[in-house]
């Protein structure tokens, strides 16, 4: 089994299930709550775990009553917690979401002991790093640390993934040219690129100019419309599918998670897509992240009764 490092965030989801958000000064009752684990990084190492990948995560955790239920959570399924490290005095990173009766949600982060996630750290992981088949990154941590990451993997031949959510301006061109993969949603690629994208077609336009910068392999989440691939192996796009959602929250994680393990499993991108835009599909039809995440027996359930 090919060995995925997942160099990120982790979060405490703080969720409320909300009829509607309040205006300024308002206080309205809401219906429902819920404490999980999430983060970007988390839940990516998370979902790919669930699928039976064996995955290493890099993070940091804070000094507070989170840390512990964290590293429980990655060990419960089995992730490789041995560079998951306490930093003292610090918070844990937090995600206060919101999620209206539509599905729709709106988050906020605070990035806490994340943000203390260095190239250092890398440098002391990189015995282990060098024997995983693919690094896989995302924004909620000090781009420094992502770029260095980066680097790391193209100076050893191994293939990175960036993720790049939550979606940032001026992004490296010239560490962009050094992915494998980028996997943004659309509102994430129109950041990148400069261009509009409101359709497959003009992220398909956008992918291209990302292609011809140097990227092998670009590959858009389009929500409930699926996932475009634009890259060395051409172009397709796999149909979404339509399903109840009840929470999208992680949707976009789910996908990435379920991507890394089935493309570390056997190299085959437009499989793993497929297999992606499912597991994504199958998750919204839950509440919560990472607990949205069916594990191997209950994704070959969702998939048989379609």
């Amino acid at each position: 089994m090919s060995k995925i490092a997942v160099i990120g965030s982790n979060m405490v989801d703080l969720i409320t299930y909300i009829d509607r958000m309040p205006a300024q000064g308002e206080t309205l009752e809401a219906p429902g709550f819920a404490l999980g684990c999430g983060g970007k990084g988390a839940n990516q190492a998370v979902a790919a775990a669930k699928l039976g990948g064996d995955v290493l995560m890099l993070s940091k955790v804070g000094d507070d009553m989170f840390a512990d239920n964290t590293l429980a959570n990655f060990q419960r399924f089995g992730i490789d917690t041995r560079y998951v490290q306490r930093v003292p005095g610090v918070s844990s990173g937090v995600a206060p979401i919101f999620v209206q009766a539509d599905s729709h949600n709106s988050i906020l982060i605070v990035k806490g002991a994340n943000a203390h996630l260095l190239p250092a750290d890398i440098d002391a992981a990189a015995a282990d790093l060098r024997d995983c088949s693919l690094i896989v990154l995302q924004l909620e941590i000090n781009l420094a640390t992502v770029y260095y990451a980066i680097e790391f993997g193209r100076q050893h031949g191994i293939p990175v993934l960036l993720n790049p959510a939550p979606a940032l301006s001026g992004l490296s061109a010239e560490h962009l040219a050094q992915l494998d993969f980028l996997v943004p949603n659309e509102s994430e690629l129109a950041l990148i690129t400069g261009q509009n994208v409101d359709s497959p077609d003009s992220a398909r336009t956008a992918a291209r100019t990302l292609v011809a910068s140097g990227i092998r392999h670009v590959i858009v989440t389009l929500g409930q419309e699926g996932a475009l691939y634009v890259g060395e192996e051409g172009e397709f796009k796999i149909n979404g599918l339509q399903v109840a959602a009840r929470d999208t929250t992680g949707a976009g994680d789910a996908f990435i998670g379920c991507f890394i393990q089935h493309w570390t499993h056997d190299g085959d991108i437009r499989r793993a897509m497929e297999q992606a835009v499912a597991y994504s599909a199958c998750s919204v039809t839950a509440l919560g992240t990472q607990t949205s995440y069916p594990d191997r027996k209950a994704f070959a359930r969702f998939q048989q009764q379609r």
